[in-house]
């Protein structure tokens, strides 16, 4: 009787010491694989505007991060192919990067994601920042100049260059400042724009720009993500719906982001306060990525729902002012990643508040 009593009180004490934990409906192997078959057909709608140049990035970085992986499971003798993980990293930095890289730096990008940032750190899991967007930092300053070249005349770069020249539009908007500097939508924007103004718009007597459509699913040089929005967004859809990852993270991360953005978006482009482009900011960037593929990774983000709130709060405002203020294009992965180096802080303030309890003295 009395051991059983000590058993129950040793049983219940762990409980109460045990560090928070995220539980889904499905398992660690199944997020991955589908995460990694939406992501793959937003790349396939990139590829299909780009002579298959996004396919051939991603085909490389899945071929690097397969050979890195089996390598190293190989080496410790554990077979850590089977949980997808290596293809997901492969398949979320090719969203972060632009669809005129050289195949090559996306494979050495994923390669430096797996052996560096995930396995240094002691496998899936127990890394601090996401693997992917290790990746993406490692492409991004180690070839600058390959990186910038790839996105040349690409709306983010033509946008940069004009607020860097003080390039300014009355009404705010960002694609007024991208024709102004010669660039216009592609075929497809102008003939469905059209369509849409002489159907549903003109019920309403409003008119959409030419420029928005392009927007979910770009022909010209860009990041792949922004390229495949499209389908991106489908994707999106359906990770929510089976519960991959906590939903409202991303949710909260873009209510955030857009309001900032409606307030204080057009201020850097000429316009006045609450005339900001949100569809523009939201459709470019790889916010869509970075919300749902980067901050909502629960292995790199805060446990408790509380922490969570916090942490896409300040990934949305830190999002705008990295992007508006510091005038980065990328300014949503600078944003993620910053969260991710904040998270064990935010952790550690979990556990004390929520999950620390004293024993009381008898």
């Amino acid at each position: 009787m009395a051991r059983n009593m000590l058993r129950e009180r040793d049983a219940s004490r762990q409980a109460l010491f045990q560090k928070p934990q995220i539980y889904f409906t499905c398992s660690t192997a199944a997020r991955m694989w589908l995460v990694s078959v939406c992501a793959a057909l937003a790349v396939l709608q990139s590829a299909l505007g780009d002579s298959f140049a996004s396919l051939a990035v991603a085909l490389a970085a899945a071929a690097a991060a397969l050979i890195t992986e089996l390598l190293i499971g190989l080496k410790k003798g554990i077979p850590l192919l089977k949980d997808g993980s290596a293809l997901v990293t492969a398949l979320v930095l090719t969203l972060l990067l632009p669809n005129g890289i050289h195949p090559v730096f996306a494979a050495l990008g994923v390669v430096f994601a797996i052996a560096v940032v995930k396995h240094s750190f002691g496998g899936l899991g127990t890394n601090w920042l996401n693997p992917a967007l290790g990746g993406w930092f490692f492409v991004y300053f180690s070839w600058p100049l390959a990186f910038n070249r790839a996105l040349e005349n690409s709306p983010l770069a033509v946008l940069t260059g004009s607020l860097g020249k003080g390039i300014s539009d009355p009404q705010g908007s960002p694609l007024g400042i991208l024709k102004i500097n010669g660039w216009t939508g592609g075929p497809f924007d102008k003939m469905f724009s059209s369509f849409l103004n002489q159907t549903i718009f003109s019920f309403s007597r409003t008119e959409l720009p030419d420029g928005y459509v392009d927007l979910f699913g770009s022909s010209g040089p860009g990041i792949i993500a922004d390229r495949g929005l499209f389908v991106l967004l489908l994707g999106t859809i359906v990770i929510t719906a089976v519960r991959v990852s906590r939903c409202w993270v991303p949710a909260v991360f873009i209510g955030t982001y857009a309001l900032l953005v409606r307030i204080f978006g057009a201020l850097p482009l000429g316009g006045s306060l609450g005339g900001g482009d949100v569809l523009f900011g939201l459709c470019s960037g790889g916010v869509m990525a970075a919300a749902f593929f980067l901050l909502g990774d629960p292995a790199t983000g805060p446990k408790s729902g509380a922490g969570a709130l916090t942490a896409a709060c300040l990934a949305g405002t830190a999002a705008f002012v990295f992007r508006y203020a510091g005038l980065e294009p990328y300014g949503a992965f600078f944003a993620a990643a910053l969260i991710n180096a904040l998270t064990p802080l935010i952790r550690g303030l979990e556990s004390r508040i929520f999950y620390s309890h004293k024993r009381r003295s008898p």
